[in-house]
């Protein structure tokens, strides 16, 4: 298998996170995509994504996947026992739901804020930015942030008591939030010392760390 994506990116993280968690790095060959340089919207990509987004899994058949849910339920299936995406019809659909809200109340609003409101990935690739829309958003991320922040003073994790796909995807948004320096509030006491637990996970820390990504062809 083939992972398209940007070593450091907050969704690629996703899926470096939860081929971590099954063990999945010796099978897996990292094609680095040049996000600053444009590369995922380039014709040459958008054959292999058409929305031109990161990460993209590409099997052996030549079969491309995209959007991290849906490489993760992938992954998570590959051994026949999934930990990651649920088991019973009821885990399954709670914790597609919480990942589900992950994306839509800190994931993506801190996505548009980055590339509405800040440089984002350079006047080359942002064609068109609305930094009022972009500032909102992250207005929602914050928002969002003090959500989970009461969803983990009940619970250790995000979808019960389970390590799953929708802390992988919290994680990500606090990747992405640290690297446009949008802090967790300090109220949010539950949600720092979660992310804290979480980032000395090994899927988590060494998740830069994998094999070093090829060039994409």
């Amino acid at each position: 298998m083939k992972i398209y994506d940007w070593p450091t990116g907050p969704y690629p993280a996703r899926v470096r996170i939860a081929l971590a968690e099954k063990n999945l790095r010796s099978h897996v060959q990292f094609v680095l995509v040049d996000l600053y340089k444009g590369e995922h919207k380039k014709p040459e990509f958008l054959a292999k994504n058409y929305s031109g987004t990161l990460p993209v899994l590409e099997l052996e058949d030549g079969t491309f996947i995209g959007e991290c849910t849906a490489i993760t339920e992938y992954l998570d299936a590959l051994d026949g026992a999934p930990t990651l995406t649920g088991r019973t019809p009821r885990e399954k659909g709670v914790v597609h739901m919480m990942s589900k809200r992950a994306e839509l109340e800190l994931l993506d609003p801190i996505s548009v804020y980055f590339h509405h409101a800040t440089p984002g990935l350079g006047p080359h690739v942002e064609i068109y930015q609305n930094p009022e829309w972009g500032l909102r958003q992250r207005d929602k991320a914050l928002k969002g942030m003090h959500y989970f922040d009461g969803i983990l003073k009940q619970q250790p994790f995000v979808a019960g008591e389970a390590f799953t796909m929708a802390d992988i995807t919290i994680i990500g948004g606090l990747i992405f939030a640290g690297l446009v320096k949008v802090p967790v509030p300090a109220e949010c006491e539950a949600l720092s010392a979660w992310y804290a637990r979480m980032q000395e996970r090994p899927s988590v820390k060494n998740r830069i760390t994998m094999s070093e990504p090829a060039r994409a062809s």
